[in-house]
């Protein structure tokens, strides 16, 4: 199809429709029996071209006269990037009243952190560790959303991400496969809301299946080499929980595996989504890899490619014409069966009984809900509780403005308002955006005297001319606050980087800033984690907020006066230098550890004997840790561990752990702690991982409060795929940790019997 987007003009709109009665929010979904019957009659009276047209989605193109006649033909079973309500309208107007069956089209966007008010990117919600929180923010999405007519988002990614170099990784929730999974399945709830076919939920879509995130150099689209049990053991896992959790769809993988591509892959798609997961849900390509994959070398034409995509189990192709322009022939030539293709159209028309679009195909969604006063303050708690404090030399923060009276504030991110909305807002408008230069004023201006220099104009600026005025201003401060990072555009889709270090001379800033002696705060707004050593060494305090969406300012002028406790937890390892990529805390020990004491590169003595260094996997420049551990963040206050119980040493499969600990606020401030518990399998059939996070709670405790924290945890979670390529709990002894974060903290042992 064309590549070219048609912009609607407001001659579309149409003042008034014959609305069909709105399904209230408190009704429930229709019966599944019921739904059945619907699908099955509808499906009895289509003719083939009519199927096929149900199995194409298009993204606006040519005239609107054009566009009109497939809808009325029946050509077409779904749009995306339809963001008026009056079109949508239209276009269902079109469909349900002119076409010959009637049946609605299903309107779809990429409505990733928000739609109109941004929360913060996934990674940055992921840092949250705060499931309610995540749904929340899902469900605002898709209230405004759904009130321009979109009805099905095409998120969550939850691709474990574990190579910040990748540019998604800003869309995902991690490294984590638990973490993924437990905050996919809260997105998932938001999105799609007590009930499809209220009129306010979204279809989410569980994407992108599978194993994308780990391509390979961290390089989007590339190739993945996953075997089967690393595929199961990490990668799948998130897709499984979404798939019980009611994902009305899934999207294919650009990706290929071991050679496959995705989309044509029929062990994920059939044996393992639909087969062993009894999936009935609908699943889409990914934008135009149905024929992508002759590029790849896997199909040799267009047709190749749609009778493959079908084989694996695709049902709907996302703009490439693959399906619209062969499907018909490859029928007529035996080559496959409209059988396929009922069952594809199947799951198509019960994904749109599901949303209740025959009985409610049109937007009544008063369009006041975007920016509303609640969607804003959900959206600055949603920053609080993200943004990961990485440092607090001396208790810098927070700041006291009775004791500050003038603040540098300096950066290129200090007041970027398009920048601060992160990757994936097409429809974020940053006239509404609240960035930390405008909220420092609005909230604080009256009680701090604030210099406002730039230094440089966005995060690559390699002009020097603001650097002297910023460090001007910075010695007439009490304390500076330079907000650095990236500009949304360097990450998300095919943005990877090969250097994550602070773009321009954003790091020439920070070590002119340190030099005059003043307490510097440095704020990093990102994408992805950044290798920021250097910096962190150079500042006095470090908080990090992947990019924070439409309320970053103010939520970040709160926690730098203490109004608010950062409590974020890093969901990601911070390398200290991208040589040590990939990096994450559940890797396997190898038969020669690290020590974590070894000889490095400026210890060597000259003519060394060349084992003089150890002999254990480490790097000679880097050593063997991360510059900040996954789940690693710092409070205003501080937490102590204590009494680590569990009820037995000696369990079996169908037992459960009970785990308690005491937690002690010890500090001077209230704040939020979040809890971590991981486990190791210490001998396997296979090797596994040093460590895996199983729980994890958020505590809030008053100064000198304590609170006994208590885990359930099902022993047959302790499962993975073993050396015969079957899920079992094996008999033997465990390792348990209570912690702060991956590394460290208070340590037990149980046995799990045979």
């Amino acid at each position: 199809m064309k590549n070219k987007i048609y912009l609607l003009s407001a001659s579309l709109m149409v003042a008034t429709f014959s609305f069909f009665s709105c399904v209230s929010s408190g009704e429930k979904e229709t019966g599944k029996d019921e739904i059945e019957k619907k699908v099955e009659n509808l499906l009895g009276k289509m003719t083939l071209q009519e199927k096929i047209g149900q199995m194409n989605q298009l993204s606006p193109y040519g005239s609107e006269e054009e566009m009109y006649a497939l809808v009325k033909e029946g050509k077409v079973g779904s749009f995306l990037n339809i963001v008026n309500a009056e079109v949508a309208n239209k276009i269902q107007k079109t469909a349900v009243e002119q076409s010959r069956l009637g049946i609605p089209v299903l309107m779809a966007r990429d409505v990733i952190h928000g739609y109109k008010t941004i929360f913060p990117i996934c990674l940055g919600q992921a840092a949250s560790f705060n499931p309610d929180l995540v749904r929340e923010s899902a469900r605002v999405a898709a209230i405004e959303a759904s009130a321009d007519g979109i009805r099905w988002t095409f998120a969550p990614m939850i691709d474990v991400s574990r190579d910040p170099r990748w540019g998604r990784i800003a869309e995902s929730c991690g490294e984590d496969p638990y973490l993924t999974a437990v905050l996919g399945k809260a997105m998932i709830e938001g999105f799609q809301g007590d009930s499809l076919n209220d009129p306010t939920s979204i279809a989410a879509c569980a994407k992108h299946f599978v194993g994308y995130g780990a391509a390979e150099s961290g390089r989007d689209y590339n190739s993945t080499f996953l075997p089967e049990r690393l595929l199961r053991n990490v990668y799948l896992p998130p897709f499984e929980a979404a798939a019980k959790a009611g994902a009305a769809t899934f999207m294919t993988s650009f990706n290929d595996n071991d050679g496959v591509p995705s989309t044509g892959n029929k062990f994920i798609l059939k044996n393992v989504l639909r087969e062993e997961w009894k999936y009935d849900g609908m699943v889409v390509t990914d934008w135009a890899s149905a024929t992508e994959m002759i590029t790849h070398g896997f199909c040799k034409d267009a047709a190749d490619a749609a009778k493959k995509s079908l084989d694996a189990g695709v049902d709907m192709d996302m703009v490439s014409g693959a399906f619209s322009g062969n499907l018909e022939n490859l029928v007529k030539e035996n080559k496959i069966s409209e059988k396929q293709i009922d069952e594809a159209v199947r799951n198509i028309l019960r994904l749109k009984f599901r949303l209740g679009l025959f009985e409610n195909p049109y937007v009544s969604t008063p369009q006041s809900v975007k920016y509303s006063p609640e969607h804003l303050a959900k959206a600055k708690q949603a920053v609080e509780q993200s943004v990961i404090l990485l440092k607090n030399t001396n208790q810098t923060l927070p700041l006291n403005a009775d004791e500050v009276h003038t603040v540098a504030v300096v950066g290129p991110l200090a007041d970027a308002p398009h920048d601060q909305m992160g990757t994936w807002v097409f429809d974020g408008e940053k006239a509404h955006t609240q960035t930390p230069l405008a909220a420092l004023r609005a909230v604080y201006g009256d009680k701090v005297r604030i210099i406002y220099e730039p230094a440089l104009a966005y995060s690559r600026d390699k002009q020097t001319t603001g650097l002297a005025k910023a460090v001007n201003a910075a010695k007439q401060a009490d304390v500076v606050l330079a907000f650095v990072g990236e500009e949304s555009i360097l990450s998300g889709e095919a943005h990877s980087l090969a250097d994550l270090n602070l773009q321009g001379l954003q790091s020439e800033l920070i070590e002119k800033l340190s030099q005059t002696g003043k307490p510097l705060v440095t704020v990093v707004m990102a994408g992805r984690p950044l290798t920021i050593a250097k910096e962190v060494e150079e500042s006095d305090a470090v908080l990090y907020a992947f990019h924070p969406g439409t309320m970053g300012g103010p939520a970040l002028a709160d926690i730098l006066f203490g109004k608010v406790n950062p409590s974020g937890k890093t969901p990601v390892t911070f390398p200290k230098m991208v040589g040590q990529l990939p990096m994450y805390y559940a890797h396997n020990n190898t038969g020669r550890p690290a020590l974590e004491k070894e000889m490095l590169l400026d210890e060597i003595p000259m003519e060394a004997g060349q084992t003089s260094v150890g002999c254990r996997s480490f790097f000679l420049d880097a050593g063997s840790t991360p510059l900040f551990p996954f789940g690693y963040g710092l409070s205003y206050t501080t937490f102590s561990y204590g009494n680590l119980k569990i009820v037995s040493g000696k369990l079996t499969v169908s037992d459960t752990l009970k785990v308690s600990v005491e937690l002690k606020n010890t500090g001077r401030y209230e704040g939020t702690e979040v809890v971590q518990l991981y486990v190791q399998d210490k001998v396997g059939s296979v090797t596994r991982p040093v460590k895996e996070l199983k729980r994890f709670q958020r505590v809030n405790l008053q100064p000198g409060e304590s609170k006994q924290v208590m885990f359930d945890l099902p022993v047959s979670e302790l499962a993975f795929w073993n050396i015969d390529m079957k899920k079992v709990v094996e008999p033997g002894d465990f390792k348990l940790w209570v912690a702060s974060d991956s590394q460290g903290g208070l340590t037990t042992e149980f046995n799990v019997a045979e």
